[in-house]
């Protein structure tokens, strides 16, 4: 590379131009959000409607890239992988950068075996891992909501009888 200025040389620089690598994923594992990971390689098993932490490790990430997409008939919908989010404990000492987010499994979804797969270098490439669905669905309780209404509800009658009190009085 040269630069001139008003036709003399200035400045001379070699410049390497390098292809970006591929991808080096190493852990991508889901699990329950209350429990620990599984270890890469290990087999993930959820069930359904479980809250989910999802972790994916990339040893030679994209320029600029903070965020990654995995889809998966496991979710509603696509799942944002944010750079640094929901560390589970990674040390990624070995240079990777590592990628995280929470979703909940569908409640509806059968047991069996289910793909995982993530977009990264800017949609370049795509990695895929199987996810085991076992176990009856997580109950979601509405139990919260009951006992809140009944406070709710205690409380307003409280409230009108101490009014009516409060009235009778001379």
């Amino acid at each position: 590379m040269t630069a001139t200025s008003h036709g003399r040389i200035v400045a001379t620089a070699r410049m390497a131009v390098v292809a970006e690598g591929p991808a080096v994923i190493g852990r991508f594992v889901v699990g329950d959000a209350k429990r620990p990971l599984p270890g890469d390689g290990e087999r993930s098993a959820v069930r359904p409607g479980s809250d989910v932490i999802v972790v994916l490790t990339d040893r030679q990430p994209a320029a600029g890239e903070t965020s990654l997409t995995v889809k998966s008939p496991l979710f509603d919908g696509p799942l944002t992988l944010r750079e640094g989010e929901d560390d589970p404990g990674c040390k990624c000492d070995d240079g990777s950068r590592l990628f995280g987010g929470h979703t909940a499994v569908r409640d509806d979804i059968p047991a069996g075996r289910y793909l995982m797969t993530v977009v990264s270098h800017h949609g370049q490439e795509t990695t895929t891992r199987q996810v085991t669905v076992a176990g009856p669905p997580v109950p979601h309780s509405r139990l919260p909501w009951l006992i809140g209404g009944g406070v709710a509800l205690s409380l307003g009658a409280l409230a009108s009888v101490a009014v009516r009190r409060q009235r009778r009085k001379p």
